[in-house]
């Protein structure tokens, strides 16, 4: 209903109707402004509630107008009635029967009248068209389902469309607009991705462009192959979708042979929108064919593999290397506690022989003065200081301190 191009704008009321038992209200329709949801109206109370940009109070103001209810339960009577029509004509007993309808008004550029619609369809199969040029009122109708309409109701019609629906309809437009002009005439840039994936059946490859998140709805995406743009026939997607954040996706596909793979064809994707300045052209993301890619999983699980072999002789060969350094430290700090040890002990040893050798000259002393006095002892009375048995005494205690530290120079040496 809206053109980029054109800068048409559409309001439309999307109604449904569902006839039996079930946990949805019996009639309910959503309002769109191009392809925002604005509100949304339940025939369980009669309300119009807030949906998108609009606010509550926004609403309420729409939902207050002249006409707003008058059309909805105009609305509301008429499928349900048509709905009982159908079932009885088609008996369609089977499964809940539910009536869908489309009603609105479209702008043209520079906000020139465009045209009233009203379409429905039941139980999925498109049903009653009409259509009514505002500027001129031409009243075109396709009937679908025979002896639904005559020419009263036809009249009747022709009639609410032009009197009561077109002004509300195009008033309504002309304020939802106002309101939300910004969020509507709003532009986001696409994100483009050209990429490939192989296919294991037939052994070629899928070439895919992908663009998502732009606004507004209209898009032009096409494939080149060495520059060159490939034929609708060979495409294949194309589908407009919805995205849940209210901007768009749309993806083209392109299967291409094991025979074109192997000429090495360079593939590219030119995005059209209007949030771009110029053409986006995307080239092909590349990714390993099959064989390939086996290839890079050995490779990897290799190096993993020699990464933690490495780390593990790194680690054992360093704690080796530490258990060495401390053990010859602590072999080091023995000796060194043996040496001072040992240059301590002379000086005690010292100590107890020249004890032992002073005790020695005392008793060869008593020995002496208990001789008799006729006996000379000239070599004894001539005894200085250094008498036999204090030489006797000086030797065994050098030869026992020579003994001691060699003992200990062996204990440290061990």
């Amino acid at each position: 209903m809206c053109s980029p191009d054109s800068g048409s704008h559409s309001l439309l009321y999307f109604s449904t109707y569902i006839k039996g038992d079930t946990p949805f209200p019996e009639f309910s329709a959503v309002l769109m402004l191009d392809d925002i949801p604005l509100a949304y109206y339940s025939s369980n109370g009669q309300k119009h509630f807030p949906r998108g940009p609009m606010n509550e109070e926004e609403v309420f103001h729409f939902a207050d107008q002249k006409y707003t209810m008058f059309v909805l339960t105009s609305m509301h009577n008429r499928i349900r009635n048509k709905a009982d029509r159908y079932i009885h004509n088609y008996n369609n007993t089977h499964g809940i029967p539910f009536l869908q309808s489309i009603f609105g008004c479209d702008l043209l550029d520079h906000s020139a009248p465009g045209r009233m619609i009203y379409k429905e369809s039941f139980n999925g199969d498109i049903g009653d068209e009409i259509h009514l040029s505002i500027s001129d009122n031409t009243f075109q109708s396709v009937f679908r389902w025979p002896g639904d309409w005559n020419i009263l109701q036809s009249n009747y019609w022709r009639s609410l469309l032009i009197d009561v629906m077109e002004p509300f309809c195009l008033t309504s437009l002309h304020k939802l607009f106002k309101i939300n002009r910004k969020h509507v005439m709003r532009k986001v840039k696409p994100r483009v991705r050209l990429f490939q994936k192989a296919l294991p059946d037939s052994g070629g490859m899928k070439v895919t462009c992908l663009a998502t998140g732009f606004y507004p709805r209209h898009i032009n995406l096409t494939l080149f192959r060495d520059d060159q743009p490939l034929d609708s026939h060979q495409i294949t997607g194309g589908e407009l979708l919805p995205n849940g954040d209210g901007t768009y996706q749309m993806r083209k596909s392109l299967e291409v042979s094991t025979d074109d793979l192997k000429e090495n064809y360079q593939y590219t994707c030119k995005a059209e929108h209007l949030s771009l300045d110029n053409k986006l052209d995307i080239p092909l993301d590349y990714e390993p064919y099959p064989g390939q890619k086996h290839v890079v999983v050995v490779v990897l699980i290799a190096l993993v593999c020699l990464t933690v072999v490495i780390i593990v002789f790194v680690f054992v060969f360093c704690r080796k290397r530490c258990m060495a350094n401390n053990r010859c430290l602590r072999i080091h700090q023995g000796r060194k506690k043996c040496l001072d040890e040992g240059e301590q002990g002379p000086s005690s040893e010292h100590t107890l022989l020249g004890s032992s050798s002073s005790q020695s000259v005392e008793v060869q002393r008593r020995i002496e003065h208990q001789r008799p006095q006729n006996i000379s002892t000239p070599a004894t009375a001539e005894q200085g200081p250094d008498t036999p048995a204090q030489n006797g005494g000086h030797h065994a205690a050098g030869e026992q301190q020579r003994q001691t530290k060699q003992t200990k120079k062996d204990t440290c040496s061990g």
